[in-house]
């Protein structure tokens, strides 16, 4: 039976867990849920819901949370969101349209049950101290089973390394325009909210690779307590094959 260490398992296995993330939030039907809803913007839906786990809190924590967003962007949607409905329902309905997007996308997927008990292990394995957004997703109702329940927890799953790059880029000595800008580059800064004239961060990519090495050095200590070499290299198996039934 293959095995995995557990920085082999980050290596592999968490890029497309982030993948899996991403697709159902920037979905178009996700996007249509949210604007059912009364939303008036996507991002409004986006801040509301991810950062709804965190109560009816001053935009600021929102920022302070989600860590690479501009603020005044921040501000900007998490108001509009709240005008429309509680952060806390605001989450329920979100977790509600990570269900529905499951049911509709992943039905099918062979290895939904199997994934869904590894990655449980993960959540369930991960220290949250320090990780506001993993804690809250982590203490909201998982779906009864399914589709749902999986992508739930592939969402919490990347709350936790999100959380965890957060963490490691602040402690590197990045600040987010910085994090985002020695990593993603411009134009995802621009798509975080960013307007003003970006700064040359070039001079800083050594503390984006020092960031990068402490999130997988985070990551790999969970990996190494929540699953045993067999079920790391079947859990990073199966993240692939879910990132595949969506490509």
């Amino acid at each position: 039976m293959a095995e995995l260490t557990a920085e082999e398992t980050v290596q592999a296995a968490d890029k497309a867990i982030h993948e899996v993330g991403s697709a159902w939030m920037t979905h178009p039907d996700t996007q249509a849920r949210g604007a059912a809803h009364g939303y008036p913007k996507p991002m409004a839906f986006y801040f509301a819901g991810r950062g709804g786990v965190l109560g009816n809190v001053d935009a600021a924590v929102v920022t302070a949370a989600m860590g690479f967003f501009d603020p005044g962007f921040v501000r900007l949607m998490w108001d509009r969101g709240l005008a429309v409905a509680s952060a806390r329902e605001g989450a329920r309905r979100y977790a509600q349209a990570c269900a529905d997007w499951a049911t509709d996308h992943l039905t099918g997927f062979a290895g939904t049950d199997r994934l869904t008990e590894l990655a449980g292990k993960v959540v369930s394995g991960a220290e949250e101290s320090g990780l506001p957004l993993f804690a809250g997703w982590r203490a909201q109702p998982l779906a009864d089973g399914g589709p749902a329940r999986l992508l739930q927890l592939v969402h919490v799953l990347r709350e936790w390394r999100g959380g965890l790059h957060l963490v490691a880029t602040t402690a590197a000595g990045l600040r987010p325009l910085e994090a985002i800008l020695t990593n993603e580059g411009q134009q995802q800064a621009r798509f975080f909210g960013w307007r003003d004239e970006l700064p040359d961060c070039e001079h800083l990519k050594d503390r984006q690779v020092q960031a990068q090495q402490t999130t997988d050095r985070l990551a790999a200590d969970t990996y190494e307590r929540a699953l045993t070499p067999a079920e790391r290299a079947e859990f990073t198996d199966l993240a692939h094959a879910l990132a595949d039934e969506l490509r």
